[in-house]
């Protein structure tokens, strides 16, 4: 009786334990063509469970008891996937995406400060993912940013349709953010490319036109968000690339004799544990440059830390940081001495130090209510070795509270700022500045296919004791969608800037040209108008729009004649107007072709002359192919010469030769392997850019960048 007992009760527990047993589901989410897909949703149907895909595709469900399942397989771009499966132990399963043949229900962030549709903003809006970024092995920013329609760069000076010329790197009139973090200096209010951690971002968001009444001062011509990877599976990334100028067309310009070879290594890793990841990376790029004393060595540091501390509530920490030390080229000496700058700049150099830190909360109070923190500190120190030995070190605090309350069809986000900053230098001085605003937008769906948009923000500005600034940006969108291909869309709204502290206070002399500070330069202003439609049946993508930018007191460098010394002013009015086209017309799975025309009329209306540094044509196109692992294609850039310069530098001998100039035609070439295709973790990448070694300047005086080759390795762990 003893032994039945015992055999029966060890029967009920095996029985139990094995009722009680889970199993887990994994695999690998791949395209087509066997690269792995980042980000794909995959749930259990009917439960609420599931997982992420990580950088390499990976997937892992556990806890599952065994029984037959759906698994739901979900990106946006690629056609959904529904597989069932009988889990009787750990199972594997692989999934293979389509790419939907729309492409513009992509979500965006960064026009309402919420989650959108791009189908549905009120507003143009462009976005470059992470496989371009890699593809094109781009290690600064800026680069990448030549390829998006209506955006031009004159060196670092960033333009959407024409909202920026060139200020020597002072003042920005686009705004840069870190996941929704601004990241602009405290004293001379420029973007810095070289600090941005390209191999980190997840996709880059560009929004065309004034987005004051969210954003604030410096987003009068638009806002450029970085979106972060997200860190949701043990993921080791490796990256190496060496590459080399070539000669010059001319070899009166060979100043080196040798071909200039640069190069830069990646490192990442990804982990979770629990309710806590983190992705951190170290990059070291090195360039001793096309032009002499045009080197640069750069040294960037990141880290994304990330807690949930409950399913409502969770707790971003970002890091990031950039050594550099750089030579220091202004302008060449002159035009058969194209590469080489003045004697007086040779073995000049610039040294810099830049952390920031940002924390980001985002906390679910209810369904319907979301309240988000944004907090930074943002510290720079450089230094030059130059005759005036300038230097700065400047420290600025931001912080932003946000609240986004849903009540039906109406959408509320609702928010105020404060930030902070104080310089200390020798050719600012030690100004201090505080700002603060306050800003409130609704949306609203109608019934029918309309949505509304009305937002404004109010901003308070002081510098030291001077007079208080302040302005009202009031801004109303509509999108209505006048079938399920055909959607349209239109945008009144008003920008405002304060002028940087470098703007107001900079006293110094650069590269024998002396610049002098102006305290009284006045904040500027615009009204911009934009219409537009979306039509997008089947493969077939067409994006038009029409744009009026009115400018107020707009701020811009200018050179008096009578002492040769550079200032900040204000123009009475200026005037941008224009139009965009972007269309991908369909072709094949495997084959893509993309091409963009702006065309802009940028004038200054009380002077009725064009603005500087400003083409009146801007074209871009790329042709791609991807099947079976291989990558390769074509982009092709071009700009109209540019009709004004600063001229003024020319007639007093700064520049010498500074008046040539020509329209840029820019050919570029890259291929690639992805060795999943044969089991191996890796992929390679070629890059010839300038493929015809055509030479053009964007900035007086300065060559763009001869024909450069690359080879770039990428491995996963």
């Amino acid at each position: 009786m003893i032994k039945i007992l015992v055999t029966a009760s060890l029967i009920i527990f095996a029985n139990v334990w094995i009722s009680a047993q889970t199993f887990s589901v994994y695999g690998t989410v791949t395209d087509k063509e066997g690269l792995p897909l980042p980000g794909v949703n995959v749930i259990v149907a009917g439960l609420a469970t599931g997982d992420a895909s990580s950088e390499n595709g990976e997937y892992r469900i556990k806890g599952l008891a065994k029984g037959e399942y759906i698994i739901e397989f979900s990106i946006i771009g690629f056609r959904s996937e529904r597989k069932r499966i009988l889990l009787l132990s750990d199972t594997k399963l692989n999934a293979i995406l389509e790419e939907e043949a729309i492409t513009t229900e992509q979500v965006i962030v960064s026009a309402g400060k919420h989650e959108q549709k791009l189908s549905d903003l009120p507003v143009s809006a462009s976005m470059i993912d992470n496989r371009d970024l890699l593809r094109y092995n781009f290690n600064n920013l800026r680069d990448a940013l030549k390829y998006v329609s209506g955006v031009n760069m004159v060196d670092d000076q960033l333009s959407i349709r024409g909202s920026s010329g060139y200020s020597r790197g002072v003042g920005a009139r686009v705004l840069l953010a870190i996941d929704g973090i601004p990241f602009y200096t405290g004293d001379t209010g420029e973007i810095i490319w070289e600090a941005v951690p390209v191999n980190e971002i997840e996709r880059v968001e560009i929004i065309k036109g004034a987005s004051s009444s969210l954003y604030g001062s410096t987003a009068i011509g638009g806002v450029v968000n970085l979106i972060t990877k997200e860190a949701d599976q043990p993921f080791t990334y490796v990256k190496s690339f060496i590459g080399f100028y070539d000669k010059p067309s001319h070899e009166i310009w060979d100043w080196s004799g040798e071909y200039r070879l640069f190069n830069g290594q990646t490192i990442s890793h990804s982990n979770r544990f629990g309710n806590f990841g983190f992705a951190a990376s170290f990059t070291r790029l090195e360039d001793p440059g096309y032009k002499k004393n045009n080197f640069n060595k750069r040294y960037i540091g990141y880290l994304k830390a990330a807690y949930e501390i409950s399913d409502a509530s969770s707790l971003k920490i970002l890091f990031n940081s950039l050594n550099q030390r750089s030579g220091n080229f202004i302008y060449w000496k002159d035009s058969r001495n194209a590469l080489v700058p003045p004697d007086a700049d040779l073995g000049q150099s610039v040294g810099s130090d830049r952390y920031i830190i940002g924390i980001i909360s985002d906390n679910k109070l209810t369904d319907n209510l979301n309240l988000i923190f944004r907090g930074s500190y943002y510290t720079t120190e450089w230094s030059d070795e130059t005759a005036s030995r300038n230097s700065s070190s400047a420290d600025q605090f931001r912080g932003e509270v946000q609240s986004n309350y849903r009540i039906g069809s109406l959408l509320l986000v609702n928010g105020f700022e404060l930030n902070s900053s104080r310089v200390n230098s020798n050719l600012f001085g030690s100004p201090e500045s505080f700002g603060a605003g306050i800003y409130s937008q609704g949306e609203y769906l109608f019934s029918f296919p309309l949505s509304l948009t009305a937002g404004i923000r109010y901003d308070y500005n002081k510098v030291n004791d001077q007079a208080n600034s302040s302005a009202l940006s009031p801004r109303l969108g509509l999108n209505y969608k006048l079938n399920s291909n055909l959607s349209a869309r239109g945008m009144i709204g008003t920008g405002f800037r304060a002028p940087s502290l470098a703007e107001k206070f900079t006293s110094t002399f650069v590269s024998g040209i002396g610049i002098r500070p102006n305290p009284g330069v006045s904040p500027e202003s615009n009204v911009t108008l934009e219409a537009g439609i979306l039509f997008h049946p089947e493969n077939l993508i067409i994006d038009a729009a029409v744009f009026r930018n009115e400018y107020f007191d707009m701020i811009e460098p200018a050179l008096d004649p009578a002492d040769g010394e550079v200032t900040f002013k204000n123009l009475v009015r200026a005037r941008i107007e224009g139009f965009e086209l972007n269309v991908s017309p369909p072709v094949a799975d495997f084959l893509k072709i993309n091409f963009s025309y702006t065309y802009l009329y940028p004038r200054d209306i009380h002077l009725n002359k064009i603005l500087k540094y400003r083409p009146r044509h801007i074209f871009n196109s790329s042709v791609s192919y991807s099947d079976n692992g291989i990558e390769s294609g074509f982009d092709f850039r071009y700009w109209s010469k540019v009709e004004e310069i600063d001229f003024e530098l020319i007639d007093l001998g700064f520049v010498p030769d500074g008046d040539k100039r020509v329209a840029v035609y820019v050919l570029d070439f890259n291929a690639g392997y992805n060795f999943l295709h044969i089991g191996f973790p890796g992929r390679m990448y070629l890059n010839v850019k300038n493929m015809l070694n055509y030479n053009y300047i964007e900035l007086i005086g300065n060559i763009a960048p001869l024909r450069n080759i690359a080879i770039s390795f990428e491995l996963f762990l």
